[in-house]
């Protein structure tokens, strides 16, 4: 299976010339964009011809890039090869303290945004993190709002945010499996490990149980698997250690 890699990661690598290098060198297929390699699409896109890497999904924020920024997001997505467009988070005003009203607007933003990106042949998806399942103070769980108001968006679920959100992805991935058509792997590391990398861990070297994960969401239709650390103190060691463990599933 082709196995992706959220280029976030890498922000902090040495070079976008080298991290290309070494994804390519390591036995990556394929990348997911951010912001940071979007400001030079076509040397980015060099960069992914030169190693044979392909760039199937990308992450586009804020959600005003579907609204006020559409024509540019398009453009970027088809100079790019870019296929699932994705909203990777909330607005700053939702991530504490909002409200179901709050919400729900965002729900029914996404799901005119996902009109629009489908209109134009592409795909069109929310990406989590921990404030999604955050109970309100009604007892709504703002993941379940989002995909209950916004029927036509597709879900890349990030897994290990998951559980940070206090939340069992096992019963998630059963109640949504027809929503789920990618997914972020990353791991925690244990209580105390990892401090300066936030408490996150390289695929494999943590505390989540990734073979019946990944098992569980490949029974579910998900093909696209992007390995993520939203802190790596060694990009390589992440990148390597990681493929190799995804492999051996």
């Amino acid at each position: 299976m082709d196995v992706s890699f959220q280029l976030y990661s890498a922000r902090n690598h040495s070079s976008w010339a080298d991290t290309f290098e070494l994804l390519g060198k390591l036995g990556y297929t394929q990348v997911e964009g951010f912001a940071g390699v979007y400001e030079d699409p076509d040397e980015t896109r060099r960069l992914m011809d030169d190693n044979g890497l392909s760039m199937p999904s990308g992450h586009f924020f804020p959600i005003a890039q579907f609204e006020d920024n559409l024509a540019d997001t398009l453009a970027m997505a088809q100079t790019l090869g870019i296929k699932q467009l994705f909203c990777p988070a909330p607005e700053d005003a939702l991530r504490d303290g909002a409200d179901l009203a709050a919400w729900s607007d965002l729900a029914h933003r996404l799901e005119a945004a996902a009109k629009r990106v489908q209109d134009a042949g592409l795909r069109f998806g929310w990406h989590n993190h921990h404030w999604e399942f955050n109970p309100l103070p009604g007892g709504e769980i703002p993941m379940q709002v989002i995909l209950d108001t916004a029927p036509s968006i597709e879900w890349e679920m990030d897994v290990a945010w998951i559980l940070r959100g206090g939340a069992d992805p096992m019963e998630w991935i059963d109640r949504y499996k027809d929503r789920i058509t990618a997914a972020h792997v990353k791991d925690i590391a244990p209580d105390g490990d990892c401090v300066d990398e936030d408490g996150w861990a390289d695929v494999g070297h943590g505390t989540m149980d990734w073979p019946g994960l990944t098992a569980a969401l490949r029974d579910a239709g998900v093909s696209l698997f992007v390995m993520e650390h939203d802190k790596p103190s060694d990009t390589d060691r992440f990148a390597r250690r990681s493929i190799a463990t995804f492999n051996s599933f």
